[in-house]
């Protein structure tokens, strides 16, 4: 073994679905937390920390802050932000197809965290126009919402990751055995992503080099 290649130790970084919209997102030095939900909604946060907290909106399910212990900073809107080495970036969207008439405003967060960059669209209601998709396309990983009823559907979301073009896509905001929601539920995705069988992993480790070299679907639960 090559003595030098055995000190080289590549770094993961940790992606997790608490549940609804709530990730977390933890790098070599900083966790992010995204949309933290409520008890209420059928999904448990347990004692979740984090560095980092962004809000989409302030609608109850996604700005639960009090469910993250410790002293993080909160994200709530559109900007450029660096903390703990994570460069991140708000951008102004909409909760529903009619400009926030009746929703109101989402804001998209996109994370430079060790050297992986991760789009979390928040609960985007509307398609993309060519500048947003310019200001995400970077991301290699997209966390979109595909469940419908409050955000776009199924086959939106689809032709979202088709124009954004992540190598990895993780649907969220759709309905399981849990929510105590009526969304749809994530098979109406994968079946507009050609995928046939998905099987939920705990969570996702990756970094730059473990990307993979073509779109892959991943099913956290």
């Amino acid at each position: 073994m090559n003595p030098l290649r055995a000190c080289v130790k590549l770094e993961l970084m940790e992606i997790t679905w608490l549940g609804y919209s709530c990730f977390r997102l933890k790098g070599k030095q900083t966790t992010i937390v995204t949309d933290p939900c409520p008890p209420d909604l059928g999904y448990s946060l347990g004692k979740l920390t984090a560095d980092i907290v962004t809000v989409s909106h302030q609608h109850p399910g996604h700005s639960y802050i009090q469910g993250v212990v410790g002293e993080p900073k909160v994200l709530t809107g559109p900007g450029e932000y660096e903390i703990g080495g994570v460069l991140t970036l708000g951008l102004q969207s909409y909760h529903d197809s009619e400009h926030g008439a009746q929703r109101g405003q989402n804001t998209i967060f996109v994370f430079e965290i060790d050297d992986v960059v991760i789009c979390h669209l928040g609960d985007l209601g509307h398609a993309l126009v060519a500048e947003q998709i310019a200001k995400i396309n970077s991301a290699d990983v997209l966390l979109v919402p595909v469940g419908g009823v409050s955000t776009i559907d199924a086959a939106h979301a689809a032709e979202i990751v088709r124009r954004v073009e992540p190598k990895i896509v993780i649907p969220m905001h759709y309905k399981t055995l849990v929510l105590k929601r009526e969304l749809a539920p994530v098979d109406l995705f994968l079946k507009e992503m050609g995928v046939k069988e998905a099987v939920p992993q705990p969570k996702l480790t990756v970094n730059k080099t473990s990307l993979p070299l073509t779109l892959q679907v991943v099913l956290l639960g």
